[in-house]
Protein backbone atom coordinates (compact mmCIF):
# COMPACT_ATOMS: atom_id res chain seq x y z
CA UNK A 1 0.00 0.00 0.00
CA UNK A 2 1.37 3.40 -1.04
CA UNK A 3 0.15 6.23 1.16
CA UNK A 4 0.08 10.01 0.80
CA UNK A 5 -0.73 12.21 3.79
CA UNK A 6 -2.58 15.51 3.77
CA UNK A 7 -1.90 17.63 6.84
CA UNK A 8 0.78 15.79 8.80
CA UNK A 9 2.01 18.96 10.51
CA UNK A 10 1.93 19.50 14.26
CA UNK A 11 0.55 23.03 14.45
CA UNK A 12 -2.83 21.71 15.66
CA UNK A 13 -3.38 18.29 17.22
CA UNK A 14 -0.47 16.92 15.22
CA UNK A 15 -2.04 13.51 14.73
CA UNK A 16 -1.15 13.25 11.04
CA UNK A 17 2.51 12.65 11.83
CA UNK A 18 1.61 9.71 14.08
CA UNK A 19 -0.83 8.30 11.54
CA UNK A 20 2.05 8.30 9.05
CA UNK A 21 4.28 6.60 11.60
CA UNK A 22 1.77 3.79 12.13
CA UNK A 23 1.06 3.25 8.44
CA UNK A 24 4.80 2.81 7.86
CA UNK A 25 5.15 0.58 10.94
CA UNK A 26 2.36 -1.71 9.74
CA UNK A 27 3.78 -2.40 6.29
CA UNK A 28 2.54 0.48 4.16
CA UNK A 29 4.89 2.90 2.41
CA UNK A 30 4.34 6.60 3.05
CA UNK A 31 5.63 8.24 -0.11
CA UNK A 32 4.49 11.86 0.11
CA UNK A 33 2.94 14.63 2.18
CA UNK A 34 0.80 17.57 1.15
CA UNK A 35 1.02 20.92 2.93
CA UNK A 36 -0.45 24.35 2.36
CA UNK A 37 2.99 25.92 1.78
CA UNK A 38 6.43 24.68 0.77
CA UNK A 39 7.67 25.43 4.28
CA UNK A 40 5.00 23.37 6.04
CA UNK A 41 5.25 20.45 3.63
CA UNK A 42 9.06 20.37 3.88
CA UNK A 43 8.93 20.61 7.68
CA UNK A 44 6.49 17.71 7.77
CA UNK A 45 8.65 15.66 5.43
CA UNK A 46 11.65 16.28 7.69
CA UNK A 47 9.71 15.32 10.82
CA UNK A 48 8.66 12.00 9.30
CA UNK A 49 12.29 10.99 8.74
CA UNK A 50 12.57 10.08 12.45
CA UNK A 51 10.24 7.14 11.68
CA UNK A 52 12.26 6.02 8.67
CA UNK A 53 9.84 7.68 6.26
CA UNK A 54 11.17 9.35 3.13
CA UNK A 55 8.15 11.38 2.02
CA UNK A 56 8.33 13.83 -0.86
CA UNK A 57 6.73 17.19 0.02
CA UNK A 58 4.02 18.73 -2.18
CA UNK A 59 1.67 21.70 -2.13
CA UNK A 60 -0.55 20.61 -5.04
CA UNK A 61 -2.90 17.63 -4.62
CA UNK A 62 -3.23 16.75 -8.31
CA UNK A 63 0.51 16.94 -8.88
CA UNK A 64 1.17 14.69 -5.88
CA UNK A 65 -1.32 12.06 -7.04
CA UNK A 66 -0.02 12.17 -10.61
CA UNK A 67 3.62 11.71 -9.59
CA UNK A 68 3.26 9.37 -6.60
CA UNK A 69 0.29 7.17 -7.67
CA UNK A 70 -0.78 6.37 -4.10
CA UNK A 71 -3.35 3.70 -3.21
CA UNK A 72 -4.54 5.57 -0.14
CA UNK A 73 -4.91 9.13 1.05
CA UNK A 74 -4.69 10.01 4.75
CA UNK A 75 -6.64 13.19 5.47
CA UNK A 76 -5.43 14.82 8.69
CA UNK A 77 -5.92 18.43 7.68
CA UNK A 78 -8.36 20.82 9.45
CA UNK A 79 -11.90 19.43 9.34
CA UNK A 80 -13.13 22.32 7.18
CA UNK A 81 -11.02 20.91 4.32
CA UNK A 82 -12.06 17.24 4.63
CA UNK A 83 -15.03 17.32 2.24
CA UNK A 84 -13.02 18.86 -0.60
CA UNK A 85 -10.15 16.39 -0.19
CA UNK A 86 -12.51 13.42 0.09
CA UNK A 87 -14.18 14.44 -3.18
CA UNK A 88 -10.80 14.80 -4.89
CA UNK A 89 -9.61 11.46 -3.52
CA UNK A 90 -12.72 9.60 -4.67
CA UNK A 91 -12.45 11.21 -8.09
CA UNK A 92 -8.83 9.99 -8.26
CA UNK A 93 -9.85 6.46 -7.22
CA UNK A 94 -8.04 6.50 -3.87
CA UNK A 95 -8.89 4.75 -0.62
CA UNK A 96 -9.39 7.15 2.27
CA UNK A 97 -8.39 7.17 5.94
CA UNK A 98 -9.79 10.41 7.32
CA UNK A 99 -9.44 11.97 10.75
CA UNK A 100 -12.66 12.80 12.63
CA UNK A 101 -14.93 14.61 12.15
CA UNK A 102 -15.24 12.96 8.74
CA UNK A 103 -16.78 16.00 7.06
CA UNK A 104 -18.33 19.17 8.35
CA UNK A 105 -20.85 21.54 6.83
CA UNK A 106 -22.94 23.62 9.21
CA UNK A 107 -25.65 24.41 6.66
CA UNK A 108 -25.76 21.31 4.45
CA UNK A 109 -27.82 18.14 4.88
CA UNK A 110 -25.33 15.77 6.52
CA UNK A 111 -27.16 12.60 5.50
CA UNK A 112 -27.38 13.70 1.87
CA UNK A 113 -23.71 14.72 1.73
CA UNK A 114 -22.61 11.38 3.16
CA UNK A 115 -24.91 9.34 0.93
CA UNK A 116 -23.50 11.06 -2.15
CA UNK A 117 -19.89 10.51 -1.07
CA UNK A 118 -20.34 6.82 -0.30
CA UNK A 119 -22.33 6.21 -3.48
CA UNK A 120 -19.42 7.61 -5.50
CA UNK A 121 -16.86 5.64 -3.47
CA UNK A 122 -18.77 2.37 -3.73
CA UNK A 123 -19.02 2.71 -7.50
CA UNK A 124 -15.21 2.52 -7.51
CA UNK A 125 -14.90 -0.16 -4.79
CA UNK A 126 -12.94 2.19 -2.52
CA UNK A 127 -12.29 1.64 1.17
CA UNK A 128 -13.16 4.54 3.46
CA UNK A 129 -12.55 4.76 7.20
CA UNK A 130 -12.75 7.51 9.79
CA UNK A 131 -10.11 7.61 12.48
CA UNK A 132 -12.05 7.54 15.73
CA UNK A 133 -9.61 5.25 17.47
CA UNK A 134 -10.75 4.79 21.06
CA UNK A 135 -13.23 1.90 20.50
CA UNK A 136 -10.15 -0.19 19.67
CA UNK A 137 -9.21 0.13 23.35
CA UNK A 138 -12.38 -1.60 24.62
CA UNK A 139 -10.62 -5.00 25.10
CA UNK A 140 -8.14 -3.27 27.46
CA UNK A 141 -11.02 -1.66 29.33
CA UNK A 142 -12.61 -5.08 29.77
CA UNK A 143 -9.32 -6.54 30.99
CA UNK A 144 -9.35 -4.00 33.82
CA UNK A 145 -13.07 -3.65 34.54
CA UNK A 146 -14.55 -6.96 33.42
CA UNK A 147 -16.52 -7.93 30.34
CA UNK A 148 -19.15 -5.45 29.20
CA UNK A 149 -22.68 -6.82 29.36
CA UNK A 150 -24.11 -5.02 26.33
CA UNK A 151 -27.74 -5.55 27.38
CA UNK A 152 -26.88 -4.23 30.84
CA UNK A 153 -25.31 -0.91 29.79
CA UNK A 154 -27.28 1.76 31.66
CA UNK A 155 -24.77 4.63 31.71
CA UNK A 156 -21.76 5.77 29.72
CA UNK A 157 -19.50 8.65 30.66
CA UNK A 158 -16.45 10.13 28.99
CA UNK A 159 -14.13 13.00 29.84
CA UNK A 160 -11.91 14.73 27.29
CA UNK A 161 -9.80 17.88 27.16
CA UNK A 162 -9.90 19.34 23.64
CA UNK A 163 -7.55 22.15 22.74
CA UNK A 164 -10.48 24.20 21.43
CA UNK A 165 -13.15 26.15 23.30
CA UNK A 166 -16.81 26.88 22.64
CA UNK A 167 -18.83 24.77 20.22
CA UNK A 168 -15.65 23.59 18.48
CA UNK A 169 -15.10 21.33 21.49
CA UNK A 170 -18.05 19.30 20.23
CA UNK A 171 -16.50 18.70 16.81
CA UNK A 172 -13.13 17.78 18.28
CA UNK A 173 -14.25 15.39 21.01
CA UNK A 174 -17.85 14.18 20.75
CA UNK A 175 -17.12 11.80 17.81
CA UNK A 176 -15.15 9.67 20.29
CA UNK A 177 -18.16 9.33 22.58
CA UNK A 178 -20.47 8.51 19.69
CA UNK A 179 -18.03 5.87 18.42
CA UNK A 180 -18.00 4.11 21.80
CA UNK A 181 -21.80 4.07 21.79
CA UNK A 182 -22.04 2.76 18.23
CA UNK A 183 -19.46 0.01 18.80
CA UNK A 184 -21.25 -1.26 21.92
CA UNK A 185 -24.95 -0.49 21.45
CA UNK A 186 -25.19 -0.14 17.68
CA UNK A 187 -27.08 2.56 15.81
CA UNK A 188 -29.17 4.82 18.00
CA UNK A 189 -30.94 8.13 18.40
CA UNK A 190 -30.41 10.99 20.81
CA UNK A 191 -33.17 11.92 23.26
CA UNK A 192 -33.41 14.49 26.06
CA UNK A 193 -30.30 16.41 24.97
CA UNK A 194 -29.07 18.97 27.50
CA UNK A 195 -26.04 21.27 27.81
CA UNK A 196 -24.25 22.98 30.68
CA UNK A 197 -21.56 25.49 29.79
CA UNK A 198 -18.95 27.16 31.95
CA UNK A 199 -15.69 28.93 31.22
CA UNK A 200 -13.57 26.40 29.28
CA UNK A 201 -15.96 23.59 30.24
CA UNK A 202 -19.04 21.97 28.71
CA UNK A 203 -21.23 19.16 30.00
CA UNK A 204 -23.42 17.31 27.48
CA UNK A 205 -26.12 14.91 28.65
CA UNK A 206 -28.52 12.78 26.62
CA UNK A 207 -30.19 9.41 26.37
CA UNK A 208 -28.85 7.12 23.65
CA UNK A 209 -31.78 5.03 22.50
CA UNK A 210 -30.82 1.90 20.54
CA UNK A 211 -32.50 -1.41 19.72
CA UNK A 212 -30.62 -2.93 22.67
CA UNK A 213 -31.57 -0.45 25.39
CA UNK A 214 -31.51 3.21 26.40
CA UNK A 215 -28.26 4.44 27.92
CA UNK A 216 -27.77 7.68 29.85
CA UNK A 217 -24.71 9.51 28.51
CA UNK A 218 -22.53 12.14 30.19
CA UNK A 219 -19.80 13.90 28.18
CA UNK A 220 -17.47 16.25 30.07
CA UNK A 221 -15.29 18.56 27.97
CA UNK A 222 -12.64 20.80 29.54
CA UNK A 223 -10.60 22.92 27.15
CA UNK A 224 -6.85 22.52 27.61
CA UNK A 225 -4.28 24.02 25.29
CA UNK A 226 -1.27 21.89 26.15
CA UNK A 227 -0.53 18.18 26.48
CA UNK A 228 -0.95 15.88 28.27
CA UNK A 229 -4.71 16.09 27.93
CA UNK A 230 -6.99 14.19 30.27
CA UNK A 231 -9.05 11.29 28.97
CA UNK A 232 -11.35 8.91 30.80
CA UNK A 233 -14.35 6.75 29.95
CA UNK A 234 -16.46 3.95 31.28
CA UNK A 235 -19.75 2.11 31.50
CA UNK A 236 -22.03 1.78 34.52
CA UNK A 237 -19.68 3.76 36.76
CA UNK A 238 -16.52 1.74 36.06
CA UNK A 239 -14.25 4.52 34.77
CA UNK A 240 -10.70 4.12 33.46
CA UNK A 241 -8.29 7.04 33.25
CA UNK A 242 -5.56 7.30 30.65
CA UNK A 243 -2.03 8.26 31.62
CA UNK A 244 1.13 8.73 29.57
CA UNK A 245 4.73 7.95 30.45
CA UNK A 246 6.48 11.27 29.83
CA UNK A 247 9.72 9.58 28.75
CA UNK A 248 8.53 6.63 26.65
CA UNK A 249 5.06 7.96 25.67
CA UNK A 250 3.63 4.58 26.58
CA UNK A 251 -0.12 4.68 27.23
CA UNK A 252 -1.70 3.23 30.37
CA UNK A 253 -5.27 2.66 31.52
CA UNK A 254 -5.76 3.01 35.27
CA UNK A 255 -8.69 1.63 37.27
CA UNK A 256 -8.92 1.38 41.06
CA UNK A 257 -5.42 0.23 42.08
CA UNK A 258 -4.64 -1.42 38.73
CA UNK A 259 -2.67 -0.09 35.77
CA UNK A 260 -2.44 -1.64 32.30
CA UNK A 261 -0.09 -0.70 29.46
CA UNK A 262 -2.01 -0.63 26.18
CA UNK A 263 -1.18 -0.47 22.50
CA UNK A 264 -1.88 2.98 21.10
CA UNK A 265 -5.47 2.79 19.73
CA UNK A 266 -4.33 4.94 16.81
CA UNK A 267 -1.97 2.10 15.85
CA UNK A 268 -4.88 -0.36 16.07
CA UNK A 269 -7.09 1.92 13.98
CA UNK A 270 -4.46 2.03 11.22
CA UNK A 271 -3.98 -1.75 11.46
CA UNK A 272 -7.71 -2.29 10.96
CA UNK A 273 -7.78 -0.07 7.87
CA UNK A 274 -4.79 -1.83 6.29
CA UNK A 275 -6.35 -5.21 7.08
CA UNK A 276 -9.67 -4.10 5.54
CA UNK A 277 -7.83 -2.99 2.41
CA UNK A 278 -5.99 -6.30 2.06
CA UNK A 279 -8.96 -8.52 2.96
CA UNK A 280 -11.43 -6.47 0.90
CA UNK A 281 -13.76 -5.96 3.86
CA UNK A 282 -15.40 -2.97 5.53
CA UNK A 283 -13.24 -1.14 8.11
CA UNK A 284 -14.56 -1.16 11.68
CA UNK A 285 -15.08 2.61 11.51
CA UNK A 286 -16.58 2.42 8.03
CA UNK A 287 -19.71 3.61 6.23
CA UNK A 288 -22.51 2.77 8.67
CA UNK A 289 -20.44 3.94 11.64
CA UNK A 290 -19.47 7.20 9.93
CA UNK A 291 -23.04 7.99 8.87
CA UNK A 292 -24.35 7.42 12.39
CA UNK A 293 -21.50 9.36 13.98
CA UNK A 294 -21.74 12.40 11.72
CA UNK A 295 -25.54 12.71 11.70
CA UNK A 296 -25.70 12.52 15.50
CA UNK A 297 -22.77 14.93 15.80
CA UNK A 298 -24.72 17.40 13.63
CA UNK A 299 -27.75 16.99 15.89
CA UNK A 300 -25.69 17.76 18.99
CA UNK A 301 -23.81 20.66 17.42
CA UNK A 302 -26.96 22.29 16.01
CA UNK A 303 -28.69 22.03 19.39
CA UNK A 304 -25.89 23.84 21.24
CA UNK A 305 -26.62 27.55 21.49
CA UNK A 306 -23.22 28.76 22.67
CA UNK A 307 -20.65 30.14 20.22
Amino acid sequence: MKVSIIGAGRNRNGIGEYIGKYFQKNGATVTSVLGTTEKTSCNTSSALKQYGIDATPYTDFNKMVEKESPDTIVIASPYSTHYEYILKSIDAGLNIFCEKPFIWNEKGDMQELLDNLFEMAESKNLKIAMNSQWPFSIPYYEELCGSINIQGIDTFSIGLSPMFGGRDMILDSVPHALSFLYCTLGNGEILNLDFEHYEKKMIIKFDYNSNINTCKVLISLISKEHRPREFSFGFNGSIVNRSLDSETYDIYFNYANKSLKIIDPLDLSVQDFISAFREKREPLIGKSHIVSNMTLLKTIYDSCEIT
